[in-house]
């Protein structure tokens, strides 16, 4: 029997130092709280750094408290000895006049756990306000204050889809029309280009003549009318551009501008490159008739 007792008395001393290596502390933030104020409740564990300590989770059961968030902060190791901490931000609904709380740590063991609690730490319920002037104070304020209005995407979605519907209308009513606008409206600035930069080389060949200025004027003049019919007068002679206009003044013109370099300026060079420019801008306005005439696809 004495062996029973001596070996049950040497169980539980053992086992008691073995706990008083795990330090826990337990605290709150503030003294009292409204009901359903957010407060926070330290947790702190020292114990060696040989031993597993874990800290409660969402799943513990808080009873008439609800636990906000959960903050842990970093372990530390010094000597041997290592401290945890962490702070749980709670909300207490319960209507007693004080509530307390003490945490527990788990020591993590082969085959079991032991739980380790601080002292209970009290919070006091605040049920009143701290004071009730006598005579209420209200500060006078006549500024606007304007309200910020939540967007209604309801009614932008009806908006933007009824002007797209309407857009489409107006598209499919006058699409051939905006078509043959900017049709014509790119013919006349091609005309105009033309016109500017015709001026000014045949102005230039009548001054002072020579083959590069010639070729330059002739292939503009080409270039412009094969832009105009879409027919290949880049690659066509004088006299075949000639036979498919039906027109011998034009044969006449390009050769009066190879006379302006052999035979210097006449009377008749300012007249051929004239209706050279008479022709490309009949030409024009017969193109201006074609897209206003023309059936839409």
């Amino acid at each position: 029997m004495a062996r029973i007792l001596s070996a049950t008395f040497l169980l539980l001393m053992s086992f008691s130092a073995f706990a008083q290596q795990v330090k826990v502390e337990g605290y709150f933030l503030q003294d009292s709280a409204m009901l359903g104020e957010r407060v926070g409740y330290v947790l702190k564990a020292q114990y060696p750094e040989t031993h597993q300590i874990l800290f409660p989770d969402s799943s513990f059961n808080f009873g008439d408290q609800v636990l906000l968030e959960k903050q842990l902060f970093s372990t530390s190791t010094t000597e041997g000895t290592t401290l945890d901490s962490a702070v749980y931000y709670i909300s207490n609904f319960s209507l007693d006049s004080s509530i307390y709380v003490a945490l527990p740590v788990y020591e993590v063991l082969p085959y079991d756990s032991i739980a380790h609690y601080p002292l209970e730490d009290e919070l006091k319920l605040k049920l009143t306000l701290d004071s009730i002037p006598e005579e209420l104070q209200f500060k006078e304020n006549n500024v606007y204050q304007p309200l910020e209005k939540e967007t209604n995407w309801i009614i932008i979605s009806l908006w933007l889809g009824g002007l797209l519907v309407i857009l489409g209308i107006l598209y499919f009513l006058f699409a051939d029309r905006i078509k043959k606008f900017f049709a014509q409206r790119s013919q006349r600035n091609k005309w105009n280009r033309f016109e500017k930069l015709w001026d000014q080389k045949t102005g230039d060949l009548l001054k002072e003549p020579s083959i590069d200025l010639a070729d330059d004027t002739v292939g503009l003049w080409k270039s412009y009318m094969e832009d105009l019919t879409e027919e290949p007068y880049q690659e066509w002679t004088s006299s075949e551009i000639s036979e498919m206009m039906e027109d011998e003044k034009i044969f006449d013109a390009l050769r009066g501008i190879d006379l302006i370099i052999y035979a210097g300026q006449t009377p008749e060079s300012e007249e051929a490159t004239n209706y050279l420019k008479e022709v490309a801008k009949s030409t024009f306005e017969e193109k201006l008739i074609e897209i206003k005439n023309e059936r839409a696809d």
